[in-house]
């Protein structure tokens, strides 16, 4: 039988950490099916770590076998079953669980941890992972993980990585330790997409600049997925829909090959809102194809800086070889692109805020 294709791009795609109210009712995802047009391509599912007791796996704070989670297991194949893949999230802002994964230098050894993230990924039939690198990570280890994923599960596993949109550009600010691009270059052909944070200080997707000088700096389209805040509850750097009813279109079109649009996190994602969170799906898929909800003004500036940015001149490149000249001299590296870093990093999870609810 011939392999089933995979999804038309582009990819909408929303996290799902956040699986209960605080009087502990399930946030159902099944309206993601009941109401239409919604095209969400992917679900991943948040968050899974690894512990100090290898056998101790948990789905942000409880085991992923606790009662708790009967009713999210099984929408999420009901999800499946209408064509939805759905993927589990490994780590994420709770350290710790690719420190143990970082062969060969975990102790105990890297099998004791990797047997129940493997156990689970074939007990749920999860159709990939997402590794969220939020901590130091080595190169040598990653790949590592990503070769076993492989082995273990196939060519039809989806693997993805969350890095921050900055990490792409300069391998200097990034939050996994390891360089995306040396990453790309040695295991790319194994990595389905990069589920690409553009915010919380670490990415702009206010205007199409930001990823067209990831594409100046040599990523595929295809792989690049913008991801968002869905609410400014869950971060910063939460964008206007009247903005992104202009820029994601803009960049759906002028790349037939255009990765896609993710969301953090599904259960109050605007404009529904905790009511109504299936809402954002709807109006990203329109946005995904071409409509627009304001006209395009106010890109007139970031279009000309676009226009710049991939000019390529030759008086430019005559500046870059004096520069280059001069930096060489001086043990500079004028290759570097240079990208804004912020002072403090905040990122909001599910475990969090559950931690905040039963505290208060």
């Amino acid at each position: 039988m011939a392999p089933i294709p995979p999804p038309p791009l582009p990819r909408l795609i929303t996290y799902y950490q956040t699986h209960h109210t605080p009087s502990g009712d399930s946030v159902s995802i099944l309206p993601l099916l009941q109401h239409s047009p919604v095209h969400l391509t992917h679900l991943i599912l948040a968050a899974i770590h690894i512990n100090s007791d290898p056998n101790a796996l948990t789905l942000n704070d409880h085991p992923p076998s606790h009662p708790r989670f009967q009713t999210l297991w099984a929408e999420l194949r009901i999800l499946q079953a209408s064509g939805i893949k759905v993927l589990g999230m490994l780590g994420g802002a709770a350290k710790g669980s690719f420190t143990r994964l970082d062969y060969p230098s975990s102790t105990p050894p890297f099998e004791k941890y990797y047997a129940p993230l493997a156990a689970l990924i074939r007990e749920q039939s999860l159709d990939g992972l997402d590794l969220d690198v939020e901590e130091e990570m080595s190169l040598g280890g990653v790949i590592h993980l990503i070769d076993r994923l492989r082995s273990d599960f196939g060519p039809g596993f989806i693997i993805t990585l969350a890095p921050v949109a900055a990490a792409l550009l300069n391998h200097k600010h990034n939050l996994s330790g390891f360089d995306y691009e040396a990453l790309e270059v040695m295991r790319g052909k194994e990595i389905s997409w990069y589920n690409t944070q553009f915010y919380c200080g670490w990415g702009d997707c206010s205007n199409p600049v930001m990823y067209e000088m990831l594409l100046v700096k040599g990523w595929n389209p295809e792989k690049i997925v913008v991801g968002l805040v869905t609410n400014p509850e869950n971060g910063g750097g939460f964008v206007p829909f009247e903005v992104l009813g202009n820029v994601i279109p803009l960049l759906a079109g002028r790349h037939p090959r255009f990765g896609g649009v993710m969301g953090w996190e599904y259960f109050n994602s605007l404009p529904g809102g905790r009511e109504r969170p299936w809402e954002w799906a709807e109006l990203m898929g329109g946005y995904l194809r071409g409509r627009r909800s304001v006209d395009d003004q106010g890109l007139k500036q970031a279009e000309e800086d676009v226009k710049r940015l991939r000019g390529g001149t030759a008086e430019k490149k005559a500046e870059l070889e004096r520069k280059k000249g001069a930096a060489d001299s001086d043990g500079e590296d004028v290759n570097e692109v240079q990208v804004p870093v912020p002072g403090d990093f905040e990122y909001y999870s599910d475990g969090l805020l559950e931690e905040d609810e039963s505290s208060s």
